[in-house]
């Protein structure tokens, strides 16, 4: 069994007036890859928020363990810095700073060393090969005049550049036309496959999961985490709905 690489503990998580998490309990092994399913409104957002230290979503109460660490008062930028990583169902733009730029300076953030401009150029222009992004994005503006699929494969790309511990994609096949979700769903299996990192996939589609391996599923209703399985729950959740599990 992988070692636990974040251990969730009873959280309990509101949004201004409202408690949307309840008792939450989650743990995710070195290398795991899990899928967090749920209705609408369930809360699904707003645990990759809490993990990473939104402030807009206040801990309540709980814990949350990250790599050994206790990160429940820990600040966004540290978090990151440990090696936290989450995308965003819609990516904001940033004038003024280009996307390697950005890539560029979070790597320098993250790791406290500069970066070697040769290597760095290389990896990243393979990279943008890997997800079909032109080397010209890489001096654009961050997501200023790109589409929906652009912006999530700037994101895949952050997220292959970056070499995060854990990484958090929340809905990042939202919007996406079947070409784009191969080619991002190609990213995240890269990100599998080299770097061992592991993952917290939210979503409510499963074309991004077709060619990933899935250790665990989760169904999250009602503030809690109702139901855990492995890649069979996925299918029973596509065929028949989450009605069953949140009968109770």
């Amino acid at each position: 069994m992988a070692k636990n690489l974040l251990d969730i503990q009873n959280i309990k998580v509101g949004v201004g007036q409202k408690l949307v998490l309840d008792g939450l309990n989650l743990q995710i092994g070195e290398g795991e890859t899990h899928v967090l399913m749920g209705p609408n409104g369930a809360g699904k957002s707003t645990l990759g928020n809490a993990i990473m230290g939104n402030p807009a979503y206040q801990l309540q109460g709980g814990k949350i363990i990250f790599d050994g660490q206790d990160i429940t008062e820990l600040a966004a930028d540290k978090r990151a810095k440990a090696g936290l990583f989450m995308s965003f169902q819609a990516p904001l733009e940033v004038p003024g700073i280009s996307l390697e730029t950005f890539i560029r300076s979070a790597i320098q953030q993250k790791t406290g060393e500069r970066v070697k401009l040769f290597a760095f150029q290389k990896e990243l222009k393979a990279a943008m090969a890997l997800l079909g992004m032109a080397d010209s994005y890489a001096s654009r503006d961050l997501n200023v005049g790109f589409s929906g699929g652009e912006r999530k494969k700037s994101e895949i790309l952050q997220l292959l550049m970056l070499k995060p511990k854990l990484a958090i994609l929340d809905e990042t096949d939202s919007g996406l036309d079947v070409d784009a979700v191969r080619i991002v769903s190609k990213g995240i299996e890269e990100f599998q496959r080299t770097q061992n990192g592991s993952l917290l996939i939210i979503t409510h589609s499963t074309k991004i999961l077709e060619s990933l391996t899935v250790d665990k599923a989760h169904i999250l209703a009602k503030g809690k985490i109702l139901k855990t399985g492995g890649a069979d729950l996925v299918a029973d959740i596509n065929q028949n709905g989450f009605d069953k599990y949140l009968a109770d």
